[in-house]
């Protein structure tokens, strides 16, 4: 582009940027398209951005990932028997 000023859409996106705003484009099915937006619009509502987080954070992101080892440590033992009994079955002769 020349040296004269830059178009009205780049100004306006220079701006968005600096105000930490990114343009975001996804694809979504024709019935799917109103929410998408009304989603869009509570997120960038400062009155309705916080709680529209928590309730998307809370449905949509996913759980932090637990080790085997904390998952059994976690686990409820109670009222379980552990023990084995001493008892291997038949001998087989080898």
């Amino acid at each position: 582009m020349s040296s004269r000023a830059k178009p009205p859409l780049v100004r306006h996106r220079a701006r968005l940027a600096r105000r930490g705003f990114i343009r975001v484009e996804v694809n979504v099915s024709k019935d799917d398209a109103r929410l998408v937006r009304q989603v869009a619009a509570a997120l960038s509502d400062p009155a309705r951005q916080v709680a529209a987080r928590l309730l998307l954070r809370r449905g949509f992101v996913e759980p932090p990932k637990v080790s085997l080892k904390e998952l059994l440590a976690s686990a409820p033992l109670d009222g379980i028997d552990l023990d084995r009994s001493p008892d291997l079955g038949r001998e087989v002769d080898l």
